[in-house]
């Protein structure tokens, strides 16, 4: 990975195997059970591209089985072969998982991915946990465009997962597709992506409440080069790195949407932000009929027209108070197309165009 630590930086090769913190999930899923407490009872969660031996998802939803109410905890995980370097797999070692079960086999455990699934109590010790998981060889990688796990996703009620960096294109059509439920972890900057924005401005798509600014941290495989401008190696020998512009990518609904954004005036504005006071007004855009809004606390209250905000302005978007219009290089009525707002001959950031709602 590049040293600037960004996730689009991992699309140079197959260095996208990040493990997701325990505390990051918790913390999104908490805020979906906060808006509605029964949104995963009675319900089959598909976990693609994890493995319980590394991945703090299944970790998380096998510990919360039952107070969850699931009906099914499905999880899936890539061959070694499809996922590590060449290089790599002269180190590789089985997991206990596979070593300590009589289905091991040398082979399939470097060619085939693992099914893993949860129902019930099977060890009979009175709970349901991750003691309870039984697993198998799939068929094939366990790449999740596959028959198999395509399969699997159109058994599922909602899909959880951090997809492969340099798969997050084809993997949000892949699981937007069947219309499910679904919470994944991207970079920031798929907000602007031609084939995701139409998801975003139709409401079918929106950025969860949990991250919203900053960086994360993830752990990574043993064999990962420490690049990265923040990482560390803690006291059992295990690799983090630090990554810039992470976000929860969801259509599970939380109350964060509901929330208008604080407004002040356009003059109270340039009063008293900070960061505005010394402007005599907003700028208006060369190409394009809209005010700038350099960032989202400036949104001004008393403004009918179209407003250009950051993409970050999405953290805090409430349906019900603003529109989306479009994305900077595609919207209508760009004078130069396929080309960001301008100000004085300027480009400007990536900005989304809103207006108030009537």
């Amino acid at each position: 990975m590049a040293k600037n630590g960004d996730l689009h930086t991992a699309r140079s090769g197959k260095n996208d195997e990040f493990y997701t913190q325990y505390y990051d999930i918790e913390r999104e899923m908490n805020a979906y059970l906060d808006y509605d407490p029964d949104v995963f009872r009675g319900k089959t969660v598909l976990l693609p591209c994890d493995d319980p031996e590394w991945s703090n998802f299944t970790k998380y939803f096998a510990a919360r089985f039952e107070y969850l109410g699931l009906k099914k905890l499905i999880s899936t995980s890539y061959a070694p072969q499809s996922k590590h370097n060449e290089e790599d797999l002269f180190s590789y070692q089985p997991t206990d998982i596979e070593r300590n079960s009589d289905q091991f086999d040398a082979e399939k455990a470097l060619s085939r991915g693992k099914l893993f699934v949860l129902t019930s109590d099977m060890n009979r010790d009175g709970k349901i946990d991750i003691k309870d998981i039984g697993w198998t060889y799939l068929e094939g990688t366990g790449d999740f465009r596959t028959h198999e796990v395509t399969a699997l996703r159109n058994e599922a009620d909602i899909i959880i997962t951090n997809p492969p960096f340099s798969l997050f294109r084809e993997y949000m059509a892949w699981v937007v597709q069947p219309g499910k439920k679904f919470s994944v972890i991207g970079n920031m900057n798929a907000i602007t992506y031609k084939d995701i924005f139409p998801l975003i401005q139709g409401n079918a798509l929106w950025p969860g409440p949990t991250i919203s600014s900053g960086d994360r941290e993830f752990r990574v495989p043993d064999s990962y080069p420490l690049e990265a401008a923040g990482h560390r190696t803690d006291e059992l020998g295990q690799k983090y790195i630090r990554v810039k512009g992470v976000r929860w990518f969801t259509n599970i609904d939380h109350g964060r949407r509901h929330q208008p954004l604080p407004l002040m005036t356009m003059k109270d504005n340039l009063k008293f932000n900070k960061k505005m006071k010394d402007k005599p007004s907003y700028d208006r855009y060369d190409n394009y009929d809209a005010i700038d809004v350099p960032f989202t606390n400036a949104t001004p209250s008393d403004y009918d027209g179209i407003m250009g905000v950051p993409i970050s302005f999405l953290d805090k978007y409430c349906p019900a108070q603003f529109e989306i219009v479009g994305l900077d290089r595609y919207v209508e009525g760009n004078q130069t197309p396929n080309k960001r707002f301008t100000i004085n001959g300027v480009e400007a950031y990536a900005r989304i165009a809103i207006r108030h709602k009537k």
